[in-house]
């Protein structure tokens, strides 16, 4: 399941008109955008997610990638949200860059592209997880969130699957609050990576 949601690190080779730099800055801004909706951690993972996999078959040109970025987050607000904004909302959010129209339509290119499936495990999944076999405090979890958020930014970071991202996010984190390495066999049993794959 874990390698199905896996993105090859190279894929934007392929991209004709946009680059890791732009994607980076696409992300940075959705996850601006993913505060200001109050939206739900689980959304923002997915939203990049989709983004990725969307990438890899579907070439962008630079002046629609932000339509990719915000039609990625209604779906992902479709999927895991209760109350999911309205496309106007993330219209009027992208400066009215794009219509009504020009949303629905790349969000029936994505459906299809993705062949429907929006249920992949993202480094948050795993967080949760790993985070309650780390018997983490509330400063060990936002800091082990801040440093996996911060990779969902860089696309170098594709090359790792997800739980190794959380994984080593938590123990990194563990090293900074606790000042010492701290990797427990309940941890290493839960994400089955060991203290020297982390390093």
């Amino acid at each position: 399941m874990q390698i199905s949601s896996c993105v090859p690190s190279n894929y934007m080779a392929q991209q004709f008109d946009i680059n890791e730099r732009m994607r980076g800055i696409l992300i940075g801004w959705l996850i601006e955008v993913h505060y200001k909706f109050e939206l739900m951690d689980e959304t923002l993972y997915l939203t990049v997610n989709l983004i990725d996999r969307f990438l890899i078959t579907v070439s962008v040109v630079r002046k629609k990638l932000q339509l990719v970025g915000v039609t990625t987050m209604l779906l992902a607000c479709k999927y895991e949200e209760v109350s999911v904004p309205v496309v106007e909302d993330l219209i009027l959010i992208s400066d009215r860059a794009y219509s009504r129209n020009d949303v629905l339509e790349i969000e029936s290119l994505m459906i299809n592209t993705l062949q429907f499936n929006l249920s992949v495990p993202t480094p948050y999944v795993f967080m949760r997880r790993f985070l309650k076999a780390a018997q983490s405090n509330k400063k060990l979890e936002l800091l082990s969130f801040f440093i996996v958020e911060s990779c969902l930014v860089e696309y170098e970071m594709l090359r790792f699957p997800p739980s190794l991202l959380a994984a080593a996010a938590i123990f990194t984190a563990q090293c900074s609050v606790n000042g010492f390495k701290k990797w427990t066999k309940t941890c290493e049993r839960h994400t089955n990576y060991t203290e020297d794959q982390l390093l």
